[in-house]
């Protein structure tokens, strides 16, 4: 006699290891977009950082975290810093940097010799009202670094957001050696 596995007490068995295959493909595809959409860093080679692409490049401060600019991959250390808008981001530092005053700014005396910092953390803060500076939705952030006696300049456009965090660092990483193209200027 032969015996029927078609029964209708029999489906279950089918019915499970489909059900968990389609769990476990939804699972994998909900939890790589959600790592995807909270990445940690964001990276970017001195050369674009510095806009020799042609582009100015954009950090993102948000409410309910800092987010830092690292120049600590690429081995520079942070002579000056501007702020341009300062009534909506406070700024702070891994080491001292150069602090001046005055009309005659010196970056070689005092703590400007002495900047040691890698890192500047930006965090975006209620807006404070500060006279004579006019309502932005972004600003402009200068940075001067030095690393084996040569100095560079970067200028990121500092944009301000509301929303959840995309990511808390922006890694500068050295320039590719032997990679023709990766700074190459991009026509705008």
């Amino acid at each position: 006699m032969k015996k029927n596995t078609k029964l209708p007490g029999n489906t279950h068995y089918y019915f499970l290891p489909i059900a968990s295959l389609i769990f476990s493909v939804a699972m994998f595809l909900l939890v790589g977009r959600a790592v995807a959409n909270n990445a940690v860093l964001r990276s970017i080679f001195s050369c674009q950082a510095q806009g020799l692409g042609g582009l100015i490049p954009t950090i993102n401060v948000w409410y309910e975290q800092g987010t830092n600019l690292s120049f600590i991959p690429a081995g520079e250390v942070i002579k000056k810093v501007w702020l341009n808008d300062p009534s909506q981001v406070t700024m702070d530092f891994d080491g001292p940097v150069c602090m001046q005053f005055g009309l005659k700014p010196n970056t070689s005396s005092g703590d400007c010799k002495n900047s040691a910092a890698n890192v500047i953390q930006l965090r975006r803060i209620k807006k404070l009202d500060i006279p004579g500076l006019p309502n932005t939705s972004n600003t402009l952030l200068t940075v001067i670094t030095e690393a084996q006696g040569k100095n560079k300049l970067y200028t990121f456009q500092v944009i301000y957001k509301t929303d959840s965090p995309e990511y808390h660092t922006l890694a500068i990483f050295p320039d590719p050696s032997g990679q023709e193209g990766a700074c190459a200027r991009v026509s705008q």
